[in-house]
């Protein structure tokens, strides 16, 4: 189990009615059909986690209402914060977690505006760095992200990719002796077959392959580019121990051979490096690989299923896989598959007795 959350409790959050989730394991699957809430349950936890990292972080003096409230409406992407209120209900939204030793809430009905007035204050900030990798790659448009939020101050970039393209802008360590994060790096760049850097005067991004030939980021894959963002954020010290990160799909970009790589890297980190990740995901693969990963010890993986009732099923993947909408549309075509066989050899059978 992961001592970086206790748990946590969701109440009339966008598509979700409740969500309650105790004792997070290091690493947490969400699964569920579109529309079922993964992303937003990710958002609504990563804004709260990065208002307490900000909190009182070198001369910063916002109080933690001002941050909280700033970072939901650019995360969620709201011009009311009533907005994210679940539809159709007139109880508040209700949002509480237990963070390490920090017990954090807040709430606020569908009238509220730009401001949070129910937020439990705190005593103290957070020293590590959490981030959150949304499925679309960032590194061929870091410029006009940087731009759209930073001088347009105009919504279209949320904060998750607006986080992220800071995280991304500084500059790698030159020396780190921690043997898991070192581990690690041999294996992306193995996987990359080289490593993403940026020019400061172009104010480019650039890949440079293990034979020293340089490419615009451009003409590079997006499977390459999500892998050498990780590795960036790694080798760069943003990601530390105790850092939570939060990917959204996973899957995105990447060849199934790729994905099995990545997800043991994310394994190995979490281990060796006390990092906690929240993932979504839509693909059989990955939820079988995580299972893999869940078998080698109890307490390492939870899956989350959320189902279009609106009922949640959370289990230790070390158990066994749940019953899900991903298994049942795999089942549905192997169904249509071996149904259509069979058709077929009927009506070749037929064939053969009318032939005679």
């Amino acid at each position: 189990m992961s001592n970086l959350i206790n748990s946590i409790n969701i109440v009339n959050a966008g598509p979700t009615r409740f969500f309650s989730f105790k004792d997070p394991t290091r690493i947490n699957l969400l699964i569920g059909g579109n529309g079922s809430g993964k992303t937003f349950l990710l958002k609504m936890l990563y804004s709260a986690i990065r208002t307490i990292e900000t909190f009182h972080r070198g001369d910063d003096i916002r109080s933690i209402t001002d941050i909280l409230s700033d970072k939901l409406r650019w995360t969620l992407q709201t011009d009311r914060i009533g907005e994210l209120v679940r539809r159709g209900v007139s109880e508040p939204l209700f949002f509480e977690f237990n963070l390490e030793d920090q017990h954090f809430s807040y709430s606020f009905s569908p009238s509220a505006s730009v401001k949070i007035k129910n937020v439990e204050l705190i005593k103290k900030g957070r020293a590590a760095n959490s981030i959150f990798l949304p499925a679309k790659e960032v590194l061929s448009i870091f410029s006009v992200i940087k731009k759209s939020r930073e001088i347009d101050l105009s919504f279209g970039f949320d904060d998750t990719y607006y986080d992220l393209v800071k995280a991304l802008s500084f500059d790698p360590m030159r020396e780190n002796n921690n043997s898991a994060l070192l581990k690690s790096q041999k294996v992306l760049r193995e996987i990359i077959k080289g490593k993403i850097d940026f020019d400061k005067n172009s104010m480019r991004w650039f890949y440079k392959d293990n034979n020293n030939c340089k490419y615009s980021i451009g003409v590079v894959s997006d499977g390459i580019k999500k892998i050498s963002i990780f590795d960036r954020l790694l080798v760069n010290g943003y990601l530390n121990n105790n850092s939570i990160v939060f990917i959204d799909e996973i899957e995105s970009s990447l060849q199934p051979n790729t994905i099995c790589k990545f997800l043991d890297i994310v394994d190995d980190i979490s281990e060796h490096m006390g990092v906690l990740f929240f993932i979504t995901t839509h693909s059989q693969l990955t939820l079988k690989k995580l299972y893999l990963v869940a078998k080698k010890r109890k307490g390492t993986v939870t899956c989350i299923s959320l189902n279009n009732n609106h009922s949640i099923d959370i289990c230790d993947l070390y158990y066994g896989i749940p019953e899900n909408g991903i298994i049942d549309i795999v089942a549905d075509l192997y169904n249509n598959e071996t149904e259509g066989e069979f058709e077929h050899e009927k009506l070749i059978t037929e064939i053969a007795k009318n032939s005679y």
